[in-house]
């Protein structure tokens, strides 16, 4: 991929996020003006020591994607939007379907009519979910295979999908969406279950405490950090990928249990125990998922370069040296 980054406008939503701000570090390597737009609500994920050492080289902006006025202005002028700003808890969608709404689809059309307005010659990539997919017909899942989500935050982030595509297609406001499977690695939310479940395993593990494993068979895939930012920017980069959807994924599928087992060979010890999945999460659980990603590793050349087990290695260090300040 050549640096075509270098001296351009990038503006991340969601950037001092988890994802967010790994971007931003790579995208300041590369040269970029980096601006970041986060609520820091607190229960969304953002955290200004995310960006420590980042500070003096990027523009912060503490606003709220709902906010029409405030996105229409930071818009202006840039050159690439990466639209990774979102509500990411299945149980909360449910609990509180209207925020969801609000973040994950009224505030996404918001978003793309200012850039047809304003900016129509910005270039976006949409972070989406797998969780769009809902209980799988078959694995691996390909972006053939039917849209079926299981909860409100599903239904919400296909329809934000979508609309950047329609966006793309009718008015040739150039975007793509990469549809995420657990997003993992340094700077990830652990003081809760509301990013991703392995955050809670990985806090326990270091404070030395037991955690728990719902029904321990079901199969993910796991994709590192790293990778998920190589992804973002090729999306970015490459003018095959206008109009178009991917997914993502990891080195190989695991069972919960089998990834609790690795875990704790890695640290070098821990205990958990399994039990049933709570009745309110069982409801909107999908079952075994692991995805096929053939399709942007042979259309824009993405491929793994962190397998699980180093990856794993990577974050529990990370969170062994700045535990304290994650919870």
């Amino acid at each position: 991929m050549n640096n075509i980054f270098k001296g351009r406008k990038a503006l991340i939503t969601g950037g001092l996020g988890f994802i967010g701000s790994n971007l931003a570090r790579r995208l300041v390597e590369l040269g970029s003006e980096v601006s970041l737009i986060d609520s820091l609500i607190p229960e969304y994920g953002g955290n200004l020591l995310n960006i420590a050492g980042l500070k003096d080289k990027v523009q912060v902006n503490i606003s709220d994607v709902r906010d029409p006025h405030s996105m229409r202005y930071l818009l202006n002028g840039q050159n690439y939007l990466f639209n990774l700003a979102g509500q990411t808890s299945h149980l909360d969608s449910m609990k509180d379907p209207e925020t969801d709404l609000e973040i994950n689809c009224r505030s996404q059309l918001a978003i793309l009519e200012a850039c047809r307005k304003y900016n129509p010659e910005i270039e976006i990539v949409f972070a989406s979910t797998r969780q769009i997919y809902g209980k799988p017909d078959y694995l691996p899942v390909d972006e053939k295979h039917p849209l079926r989500p299981v909860d409100v935050n599903g239904i919400n982030k296909m329809a934000g999908e979508w609309y950047h595509i329609l966006y793309n297609n009718v008015y040739n406001i150039r975007s793509c969406a990469l549809r995420l499977t657990n997003t993992y690695g340094p700077h990830m939310r652990i003081k809760d279950t509301r990013q991703t479940f392995l955050g809670i395993w990985i806090r326990c593990l270091v404070e030395g405490k037991p955690f728990e494993v719902w029904d321990g068979e079901q199969l993910r895939d796991f994709t590192y950090v790293d990778d998920a930012v190589d992804a973002l920017l090729l999306a970015a980069s490459s003018p095959e990928a206008k109009g178009k959807v991917f997914n993502l994924g990891g080195d190989c599928a695991i069972s919960l249990k089998a990834l609790s087992d690795l875990l704790i060979k890695i640290n070098g010890g821990g205990e958990y125990s399994v039990r049933s999945f709570p009745a309110e999460r069982q409801r909107i659980d999908i079952g075994d998922y692991y995805a096929d990603y053939s399709l942007i590793h042979s259309v824009l050349g993405w491929q793994i370069k962190v397998p699980l087990h180093e990856g794993l290695a990577k974050t529990l260090s990370f969170y062994r040296q700045n535990l304290m300040q994650y919870l």
